[in-house]
């Protein structure tokens, strides 16, 4: 897989703040990223699972802590497809 480095400033503060180490926020971050895109479906379970450096059962284990569920159909659509609706 190939990869790409970005970097980006921050207070310094924030690390206290957060009570992380940099190496503990940028892992928080990606994790973040990862499942807020997937929430908003830009990106599939596998793709984010990949952002956040997870496999996808990890990844999916992960969402509840954002209140993001693993499932990208509403209820309305899973009883559609079902034929209940």
């Amino acid at each position: 897989m190939e990869t790409r480095t970005l970097s980006f400033e921050l207070p310094v503060g924030i690390f206290s703040a957060l009570r992380k180490t940099p190496h503990e926020l940028q892992r928080d971050m990606r994790i973040a990223a990862a499942a807020k895109w997937y929430e908003m479906g830009h990106v599939s379970q596998e793709k984010a699972a990949e952002i956040a450096g997870l496999c996808r059962e990890d990844f999916l284990m992960e969402l509840s802590k954002f209140n993001v569920s693993p499932f990208q159909y509403t209820s309305s659509e899973v009883l559609q497809e079902a034929g209940y609706e």
